[in-house]
């Protein structure tokens, strides 16, 4: 008989949700990470008794109350609501766009005259593109100057967006912004949903929590390393995973899982200075962006504000601030999101298409799947497998 039921690769929210799950039904399961710690891209690291998120900001908002309770029943969640602020030449923004965005640009009190406003520099746009012999955007610029007017595009989306991407808002494609939410109210809640938190403690609990009585293995990769079975015989663990487990459960790079014989699928990264400062509220928010081209981060993280609050924020007297850099993606460098342009896309189809054929192995999650994830859709997609 194997030891396990499932050998589980990777132990970011699908890997440690399925083992959960999978644990809860009597399975045994093997978690192993290549990283040297378990949660993916959600751990965090407590220094200066402030946790910090290793991989970049992560807020958990969701409307599905199946998914809110069931993420609150491993760990509680306090009450972080998202409200980005936007830093241009030394002016801020509230974000999203609402009546805040709106007075602090143009002066207007009233929905009507914000409303006004935008209508009259999007016709703006509207009658320099027909003036120009164009009836559809060809470019983003052209494309957000017609969804927002001028002064919000120039002000707050073409720098952040050009950093972001690596190049000139006139050379990206028009469909990267489908649309810009415009809020007509002074709220400066980011996300619609009807819930949102952090975990309290950090999501190391949340990780902790969803693992717990389930065998994991650290420092342990996939496709390099080697692990004992139970007639202690070593097994390279991409050769042979079944002598040791039933099925697979594989969260990495689909492309690499197939040793790239289609070709390589391509990345968006991102890489982060971190410094601790020695004041204990260094911008008084947790997140503040940077949209202005010439400053060469897109955002600045001050870790404690996901988790402190009042009177706590002065309680603990250093902070740690993350500056957060768009990189151009190149091997051996941490993937962190898709590029969904045509190419990449239809690549992905080629591998789908190959993980379809498999009937022991389940791929999951962000690199596997090739696409884009909040956390909620993911615990999401994973209850409904359970079902």
């Amino acid at each position: 008989m194997k030891k396990y039921d499932y050998l589980i690769v990777g132990s970011g929210l699908f890997g440690a949700t399925f083992a959960h799950l999978a644990h809860k039904q009597g399975k045994k399961c093997l978690v192993i990470d290549k990283r040297p710690h378990l949660g993916g891209n959600i751990y965090c690291e407590q220094t200066e008794g402030i946790n910090v998120h290793k991989y970049g900001a992560h807020i958990f908002h969701t409307s599905n109350k199946e998914v809110w309770d069931f993420v609150n029943s491993i760990v509680e969640f306090n009450r972080y609501t998202n409200s980005p602020v936007a830093n241009y030449k030394g002016k801020l923004y509230n974000l999203p766009f609402n009546m805040n965005t709106f007075y602090q640009m143009w002066g207007v009190t009233t929905p009507a005259e914000a409303q006004a406003k935008i209508d009259e520099q999007k016709a703006e746009a509207v009658a320099k593109m027909k003036a120009d012999g164009i009836s559809e955007p060809r470019n983003l610029e052209e494309q957000a100057q017609v969804l927002i007017g001028k002064d919000i595009y120039e002000q707050l989306i073409k720098g952040y967006t050009e950093k972001q991407w690596g190049r000139k808002c006139t050379e990206l494609p028009a469909f990267i912004i489908k649309r810009l939410p415009v809020r007509l109210v002074f709220d400066n809640n980011y996300f619609n949903d009807k819930y949102q938190g952090i975990p309290m403690g950090g999501y190391n609990k949340l990780t902790e929590g969803l693992l717990e009585g389930i065998d994991t293995m650290m420092s342990v990769d996939f496709f390099q390393d080697s692990i004992p079975t139970a007639d202690r015989k070593d097994v390279l663990l991409k050769e042979d995973w079944r002598k040791i487990a039933n099925k697979l459960v594989f969260t990495g790079k689909i492309d690499e899982f197939y040793d790239y014989q289609l070709g390589k699928l391509n990345y968006r990264t991102v890489r982060f200075e971190e410094e601790i400062i020695d004041t204990p509220n260094y911008q008084g928010n947790a997140v503040v962006n940077y949209t202005e081209r010439e400053v060469p981060y897109t955002r600045i993280i001050e870790h404690k504000h996901f988790e402190m609050f009042g009177q706590e924020v002065y309680d603990c007297p250093k902070t740690i601030i993350s500056k957060e850099y768009s990189t151009e993606w190149k091997d051996g460098m941490e993937p962190y999101y898709p590029v969904n342009d045509k190419e990449n896309s239809e690549l992905y189809t080629h591998y789908q298409a190959l993980a379809n054929q498999e009937s022991d192995i389940i791929f999951g999650g962000r690199l596997a799947e090739y696409k884009y994830y909040d956390m909620a859709p993911i615990i999401e997609k994973v209850l409904n497998l359970f079902k």
